[in-house]
């Protein structure tokens, strides 16, 4: 068998699992609407129907209080069972199996009813819970309790009840922000009595043949959090009140210590759970940056966990474990851990998706069915956009050739392969490569495409996605071969000096910052270097797992410039923008705004910095000063008569958007 301790049984006593792939929790802003809920019943069933064990909703709450934000997702009435139920007759109808997750915000609350277990302002929300009364803390249980009950009642297989990632239970467990005195606070034990009364309570009232999952904080990564010890007492109180599962909680929302981004290393934090092994019976499941079978085999094989939990990954790819199970490794479409579609999009209140598979949770809308009338197509650009539409309408089957002037296909993917922390593009084209071939697509590489060669194809249709030309930023001395673009450091790897100057402070800018301070390779491949760097311990001597962060010295010596003042970076996407800032201020990079840039001479770049002058010793300046539309091919194709399409980068190149590339060939390719 492939990966024989992932695809092995898992027994539960009242039901056996048929492998130890968890979906896990992760909301898609399809749970709040009522008329939603067919949308989400197919996005359930193509990932039951591609081989989970068992699946977990995004967050529904037990109560009004306990909302995300208002009129999120909850079950407290009868009447909100029928929508459930369209779930679960959905992923039973596929033969998967589907636990709800029980989530109460707590202060994490985006509303003005929030409560919590004192009254404590969150960083992330503007609004000041209210601190639950006794009677308050002994209702809220019996939200959790009634939300259970129900749950069963709608059809669901179990529910895990979220004790994690600084929403309210893990708020009753920490000191940080429970300063009751009562019987629901004080010293560890009466901290942890709200979550253990949960869990008892809820077995009581759904009996014993209902799985219950505890997502346990094992690593809170906050100041004024747990130690080890009473997180060890918790998960054995927790298993005595009842659970069947126990998974992995890291991190609060509000920790400054990144935890699922793609420059987190794969299986980052499985110690962590397999330092509770011993401590319990029941299985254990390792969470956070899983996402490919050979890593998840290892942490079975190797002990540390009884199941590995993905979330993200099976957005990029439903069959995921089907492949994996079939040997078919290298055609899983990875997740890359960008969370530019996904959590982003939930963060803006916006529904999630996947940068490289844009039919998440667009499943009724976005579909991909054989073409009535197959053509002969040509696709002129195989960077994101092109890949994406050239497969599609390959899966569609016509016939599609695939056109670029580079060697490789990929486009601006190529680039970004290279940054430090983004070596997860690498499975992207890994994946296309395979996609191309499997649907298959002609592709030709090295040749450069031209209105004539175009035209005398004999094309039914031409998608143009030629891509970006890097922006010119015109100074004295600009001229100078020290003057470099990103593509010269990135793509055709011209030496840098020991002191460099980046103009462009866009994603770009940010990334070869990162490039140039980063040594290769980077501590985005090590977890030993990674959580030094950040300041985790691993030994767990530290109260919440935090240390003091000892990053390594950078490479190089770096100022990051840009012409507009404010704070560098502001655009940057909302979930991992303070990674690059936090990553960038650890190696010293000096982050400057309202630059006007005189010249460039042997002595350095000569700026002026809010309209005083200065000069930066450097010996190379890299330009990361936006790009514009490669447009050149579909002007002279329109000018010969000739109908094209436009995507991708050629289309709109603001700020590179692997996402709006994907997203826009995809859909291209289904209507064609």
């Amino acid at each position: 068998m492939n990966y024989p301790n992932l695809f092995a049984p898992l027994d539960l006593g009242h039901v056996t699992l048929p492998n130890r792939i968890l979906m896990g929790s992760m909301h898609t802003g399809l749970e709040d609407k009522a008329g939603d809920y067919d949308k989400l019943a197919a996005y359930f069933a193509e990932r039951a129907r591609g081989g989970v064990g068992l699946m977990v909703t995004g967050g529904i709450s037990p109560s009004i209080e306990g909302w995300l934000k208002p009129f999120g997702g909850r079950l407290t009435m009868p009447w909100h069972k029928p929508r459930h139920r369209k779930l679960t007759d959905a992923v039973h109808a596929e033969g998967g199996r589907i636990c709800m997750q029980i989530l109460h915000a707590g202060r994490y609350g985006y509303h003005p009813l929030s409560v919590a277990p004192s009254k404590i302002k969150s960083p992330i929300t503007p609004f000041t819970p209210r601190a639950l009364s006794t009677r308050g803390v002994e209702r809220t249980i019996n939200d959790f309790v009634d939300c259970a009950r129900l749950a069963r009642e709608a059809g669901y297989d179990g529910v895990e009840v979220m004790g994690s990632e600084g929403y309210l239970i893990n708020e009753f467990i920490a000191a940080r922000t429970n300063r009751r005195n009562d019987r629901w606070g004080g010293d560890a034990d009466r901290r942890m009595r709200f979550p253990i009364e949960v869990v008892r309570r809820t077995r009581e009232a759904v009996g014993r043949d209902f799985i219950i999952i505890y997502r346990l904080s094992m690593l809170d990564l906050v100041e004024g959090g747990q130690d080890w010890d009473e997180i060890a007492t918790l998960a054995r109180g927790i298993e005595a009140a009842g659970a069947s599962i126990i998974n992995t909680g890291i991190g609060w929302h509000e920790a400054r210590i990144p935890t699922i981004v793609t420059s987190v290393p794969r299986a980052g934090f499985a110690w962590v759970t397999q330092k509770l092994k011993g401590e319990v019976a029941i299985p254990l499941v390792a969470t956070n940056r899983i996402n490919m079978p050979d890593v998840a085999e290892r942490i079975l094989a190797d002990g540390e966990a009884d199941m590995v939990s993905m979330a993200r990954p099976l957005l990029a790819d439903p069959a995921w474990a089907n492949k994996a199970r079939a040997g078919r490794s290298e055609r899983i479409n990875t997740c890359i851990a960008c969370n530019q579609a996904c959590l982003d999009h939930v963060f803006q209140n916006r529904r999630a998706s996947c940068l490289v598979n844009p039919r998440a949770c667009h499943e009724t809308e976005l579909k991909i069915e054989p073409a009535s009338l197959r053509k002969r197509i040509a696709v002129i650009g195989a960077g994101p956009a092109g890949m994406a539409c050239a497969s599609t309408l390959g899966e569609r089957g016509h016939a599609v050739t695939l056109i670029d002037q580079a060697n490789e296909i990929g486009g601006q993917f190529n680039v970004a392969k290279q940054i430090p922390g983004k070596e997860e593009f690498h499975e992207t084209l890994r994946y296309f490569r395979h996609r191309l071939e499997d649907v298959g697509v002609e592709v030709r590489l090295g040749q450069l495409a031209d209105a004539t060669t175009v035209r005398e194809g004999g094309y039914d249709e031409v998608v143009i996605a030629t891509g970006i030309t890097p922006r010119k930023v015109s100074f004295p001395g600009s001229d100078d071969p020290r003057v470099l673009g990103y593509l010269d450091v990135l793509a055709r790897h011209q030496p840098v000096g020991a002191r460099v100057a980046v103009i462009g402070a866009g994603g770009i800018g940010f990334d070869v910052a990162e490039f140039l301070v980063e040594h290769l390779p980077s501590p985005t491949t090590d977890v030993a270097r990674w959580t030094r760097e950040w300041g985790v311990d691993m030994e767990l001597r530290q109260r919440s797992g935090l240390q003091a962060p000892q990053p390594e010295p950078p490479a190089r010596q770096v100022w990051l410039l840009q012409r507009s003042e404010g704070r560098l970076g502001a655009r940057l996407n909302k979930t991992t923008g303070w990674v690059h800032r936090a990553t960038l201020k650890a190696k010293q990079v000096s982050m400057l705004g309202k630059v006007g840039y005189e010249r460039f001479d042997d002595q350095g770049l000569h700026v002026t910095v809010d309209g005083k002058a200065q000069i930066l010793p450097v010996d190379n300046v890299v330009i990361c000063a936006g790009q514009e539309p490669n447009r050149r091919l579909a002007d002279e194709l329109i000018a010969a008569g000739i109908t094209v399409h436009v995507i991708g980068g050629a289309d709109v190149a603001a700020e590179l958007d692997a996402k709006r590339a994907i997203d826009q060939g995809t859909r291209l390719a289904s209507r064609i």
